[in-house]
């Protein structure tokens, strides 16, 4: 018996992500698991990247 992950981006964010990391065609033709890990890999990191930016500006007094 398997059990569904919840997805923790949204469908609207990995998409995002995938149009500027540049493999949005790959995924709209093959789906998600047409990408390959580094893809994958650098889609996380640059998640990351853009939520460690959000927390410092509402850091900022």
């Amino acid at each position: 018996m398997s059990r569904r992950r919840r997805s923790v981006m949204s469908e609207e964010l990995k998409y995002e992500l995938a149009k500027d990391l540049g493999f949005y065609d790959t995924v709209q033709q093959e789906g998600w698991g047409g990408i390959k890990a580094k893809d994958a890999g650098n889609m996380v990191k640059r998640a990351i990247q853009l939520a460690e930016q959000a927390a410092a500006k509402s850091n900022r007094p």
